[in-house]
C-alpha cells in the first residue's frame, strides 16, 4: 500500500479502488453494469438485461449473470487497495431473469485470512426476487495495489 492509501480511511480506499478499477473495467462498463455502492469487502451492481443477453429460452444466459456476481466480488474483494483476483466461484441459478429485469448484485466479505478470502454475493431482480446465489474464492498478492498509482493518476 502506498502512503497515500494510510492516509484514507477504508470507505475512502473502498471508493478509490471503485474509481481507478471502473475506468479500466470495460467488460463491466460494456454490458451496462453500474456501481452503486462500494465499502470494505462489500460492493453493490446493478444491470439490465438486454436482448442480446437472452439465450434460446427468452430468459438471462447464466453466464451474464455470473459476470455481474464475478464483478461485484472483484470490487468487494479488491476493495482493500491489495491486488486480488478470484481463486475460483461457484454459482447457483434460483429463477430466471427476464429482459428488462435489472438485476442487483450485493457481495460481501464471508471469511479474510492471509491472502484468501470468501464472499458470498445474491442477485436479486427489481421485485426483490432472488435469482442467483455466488460464492467466491479470491487470493491477494500482499503488497501490491489494486489501484497502480500510474492508474489512478490518469
Amino acid at each position: 500500500m502506498t502512503d497515500n492509501n494510510q492516509q484514507r480511511t477504508p470507505q475512502q480506499t473502498a471508493e478509490y479502488v471503485r474509481d481507478g478499477m471502473f475506468a479500466n473495467d470495460n467488460a463491466s462498463k460494456g454490458l451496462g453494469m453500474r456501481i452503486v455502492e462500494v465499502g470494505p469487502g462489500q460492493a453493490t451492481i446493478e444491470m439490465r438485461v438486454r436482448p442480446d443477453m437472452l439465450n434460446g429460452h427468452a430468459i438471462c444466459h447464466g453466464g451474464f449473470m455470473a459476470t455481474l456476481a464475478d464483478s461485484t466480488f472483484a470490487f468487494a474483494c479488491n476493495s482493500y487497495d491489495e491486488l486480488t483476483v478470484a481463486s475460483g466461484f461457484a454459482i447457483d441459478f434460483i429463477a430466471p431473469a427476464r429482459e428488462g429485469d435489472v438485476l442487483t448484485a450485493r457481495c460481501h466479505e464471508v471469511s479474510k485470512a492471509g491472502r484468501t478470502g470468501v464472499y458470498d454475493t445474491e442477485i436479486t431482480n427489481q421485485r426483490g426476487e432472488r435469482v442467483a446465489i455466488f460464492r467466491g474464492r479470491s487470493y491477494t498478492a500482499k503488497g501490491r495495489p489494486a489501484v497502480p498509482p500510474a492508474a489512478a493518476a490518469a
